[in-house]
């Protein structure tokens, strides 16, 4: 009996391993050796584990900004828990403001010269025009006020504890400082400093990782030890502010948290405007109009006002202060809690400003509230600016601003695409705080894939990421392309977004919508976004979270679509058309065989089409030492009947780009109707480059297609049909134009 099962099983192996054409990768092994193992803080299903720990960092700060020197200097009081396992002796804070030196390491990075560089580009390059960047740290002191030594190592600074930070406990210590408040328009990716209007002398402030600030220390990685280069964001902990900001008189603020002293700060107008807007939930109500706003431009207070605000459990602070804005605001209602959504814009964004961008925040509030948890804070605000979309808690800045007060429908459309993507990083990675700086897919991927829902659900009319979407980059240089597990900073700029933003997001797309089902899927995206909020995962959580929650293995998905630049590029090599030969067969008798006879001009010849006919077979009785020790036998009879006057095809597919996927086949009939199957990825497992399946049809066929549908990102649509479609010579185009 062993001899025999040995005996099949060498037949069935060597029957899918004859055609194997390329060495096999292990495209169907675990990726358990490529992300961190699971331990007592992590677990194995993707959860935090029972000792899981992060560290917390609370801020006391007080900030003036001085519009005459366009400055800026604070002094903060700085509150850590260590909550690790492990003693510290030194702690490392972040100071991005450190970047725009000129000294620094990325300086002049992520341009090329060329013949006809514009100045602008050429003033990234070699910064012919110096201006004054960077912080000057006046003090560090600890809670006594005596000095503590510290280091400064380009965006980092290293805080040498005379004794050390002890498991547990936890330490308060200060630090004062001040920087230049750089022109947005000199640098690219600027995230933050201000963007001046000439014709009204009026300035915009965007105050963004402003203030020296803790960097993270973990279980994976201890402290976070990446330079900021601009590209790859922020690794931030979490913590509650106080803050207290000092304007001229006549600035209006947007910030993070909420505001503590709006009797102080704001006229009895706005006030009463702003508690109308938290019970208008159908529109936004305008508490600083054009009037107000252009009015205001013409003061230059020389006054001061000091707006306080409160936020609690966010990994960061941010705010805009001008004096053109105009406000608006609309009230969001949650299950326990009405969250402010809110505009500040210039009358340089009017009219869509006004129209959109409220509306905007709304829509992504409430999506996003529904596929993954409830917005927990009590504002969500949009600020516009020149050329970005930038986020940070309760706040982004957001480019987009019509032209003589006219916009095209197709700049309208990024303008809010922009509002509700940065919107939502409000979850990712606001909340849901992975590390920017090391894996920027994990925000940006993940954030762009419900972004793309929000625009599905609440602007259908918008254009949108898809699987056709990837198809150019996918299919393009492999010798310069990176996998989508590449660091923030190592990835070339030209690429970025592809590779961080639309790649991570089809393969979300094709998982919740080809693989895994959209109820199992959403339940599972949804589990691990509530796993993780208020902490800090890693790809791999992700990964087991979304097995775990769907009892699904995905690992072969993960492997290709984020470790490897492989492309999906399946081709339909060959349809084999047969039908059962019956001619003088009683298929009553199942003692009969009838010897095989091939009919049709070209037989035993690879067919390029279904002209020619079926090849005709025979079926032979099955010996009874194949049953080996089974008594039972099969119905032959019954077997025969089913398959009298069916057509059976034998479908030939071959890997050609090396991504495993499944595969959906189209059956064309000859009457004109159609019909799908679907073939799970793991036919691939015991021959990675080539597949047969045979399938059994009442009609005839005319035509076979792969992914009809395009669910599967296939770079190469011309080898995806049976009988295969000719494609017209340059020529042939070339007559058709003319």
């Amino acid at each position: 009996m062993k001899s025999i099962l040995i005996v099949c099983f060498t037949s069935i192996f060597a029957l899918n391993l004859q055609s194997q054409t390329k060495p096999w990768q292990g495209k169907f092994e675990p990726i358990d050796n490529m992300v961190d193992q699971p331990n007592t803080y992590r677990s194995a299903s993707g959860a935090p584990g029972k000792d899981y720990w992060q560290q917390r960092a609370d801020y006391k700060i007080k900030v003036r900004l001085d519009e005459p020197t366009n400055t800026i200097s604070g002094e903060e009081t700085i509150t850590y828990y260590n909550n690790s396992p492990d003693d510290l002796s030194y702690l490392w804070i972040q100071l991005e403001q450190n970047i725009n030196k000129k000294g620094s390491e990325d300086f002049g990075s992520l341009n090329d010269i060329k013949d006809g560089i514009s100045t602008r580009q050429m003033q990234f390059l070699t910064r012919a025009i110096d201006f004054p960047a960077g912080y000057t740290i006046k003090y560090i002191k600890d809670i006594n006020g005596n000095s503590i030594k510290s280091l400064v190592n380009n965006t980092m600074m290293k805080v040498l504890l005379d004794q050390p930070l002890k498991a547990g406990e936890s330490m308060s210590f200060s630090i004062g400082w001040s920087y230049p408040i750089t022109d947005r328009s000199m640098f690219m990716l600027s995230r933050e400093g201000y963007e001046y209007f000439p014709e009204d002398d009026n300035t915009v402030y965007l105050i963004a990782h402003w203030f020296p600030r803790m960097a993270v220390y973990n279980d994976t990685e201890g402290w976070q030890n990446q330079q900021f280069q601009r590209l790859g964001e922020f690794a931030l902990e979490f913590g509650n502010y106080e803050v207290d900001i000092t304007v001229p008189a006549d600035h209006l603020i947007a910030s993070t948290g909420q505001l503590q002293n709006p009797s102080e700060v704001l006229t009895k107008n706005q006030q009463e405007r702003l508690q109308q807007a938290r019970t208008s939930f159908d529109k936004p109500v305008l508490i600083v109009t054009k009037e107000e706003a252009v009015s205001n431009e013409k003061t230059k207070s020389k006054k001061l006002k000091t707006w306080k605000f409160k936020a609690t459990n966010v990994r960061d602070f941010s705010f805009a202060s001008s004096r053109k804005f105009m406000w608006d605001a609309q009230a969001v209602k949650f299950s326990d809690h009405t969250t402010m959504a809110m505009s500040f814009y210039p009358k340089e964004g009017l009219p869509v400003w006004r129209e959109e961008s409220t509306k905007a925040v709304v829509n992504a509030l409430e999506v996003y509230s529904e596929a993954t948890f409830e917005y927990p804070y009590p504002v969500a605000i949009s600020v516009n600016t020149s050329n970005i979309g930038m986020e940070f808690p309760m706040i982004s800045f957001n480019g987009g601003r019509p032209k003589n007060g006219t916009m095209s429908d197709r700049a309208k459309q990024g303008m809010i695409s922009t509002i509700v993507h940065e919107v939502g990083h409000n979850w990712f990675p606001m909340i849901i705080s992975s590390d920017e700086r090391k894996w920027m897919w994990m925000d940006e991927g993940l954030n762009t894939f419900i972004h793309q829902r929000t625009l599905a659900e609440r602007y259908p009319d918008f254009n949108s990421t898809t699987p056709k979407s990837v198809v150019p980059y996918m299919s393009g240089d492999k010798s310069i392309m990176r996998p989508i597990m590449t660091t923030s900073d190592d990835e070339l700029f030209s690429q970025f977004g592809s590779n961080f933003y639309q790649k991570p997001t089809v393969g979300l797309q094709m998982l919740r919508h080809s693989i895994v089902g959209k109820e199992l899927f959403d339940q599972a995206f949804k589990e691990y976004c509530n796993r993780w909020k208020y902490k800090h995962p890693n790809p791999g959580d992700l990964f087991r979270t979304l097995e775990d929650a769907t009892a699904v293995d995905l690992d072969w998905f993960f492997r290709g679509w984020f470790f490897t630049t492989d492309n999906v590029d399946m081709e339909l090599s060959n349809v084999k058309w047969f039908k059962v030969y019956e001619e003088k067969l009683n298929i009553e008798d199942q003692s009969k065989n009838v010897k095989m006879k091939i009919e049709g001009e070209n037989a035993g010849e690879k067919a390029k089409d279904f002209s020619s006919g079926p090849e005709v077979i025979t079926m032979a009785s099955t010996p009874d030492e194949s049953y080996g020790g089974f008594l039972s036998r099969l119905n032959e009879p019954e077997l025969r009947k089913q398959l009298s006057g069916k057509n059976i095809y034998e479908v030939t597919i071959k890997n050609v780009g090396g991504l495993v996927m499944p595969v959906t086949v189209e059956w064309v009939f000859k009457d004109g109707t159609t019909e799908i199957d679907k073939l799970p990825a793991q036919v691939w497992r015991l021959n990675e480059s080539e597949i047969k399946r045979t399938f059994v049809k009442d009609k005839e066929v005319v035509k076979v297609n792969l992914d009809p549908n395009f669910e599967f990102a296939d770079t190469d649509m011309t080898n995806n049909s049976f009988p295969k479609v000719e494609e017209k010579s340059d020529f042939d185009k070339f007559k058709e134009k003319n």
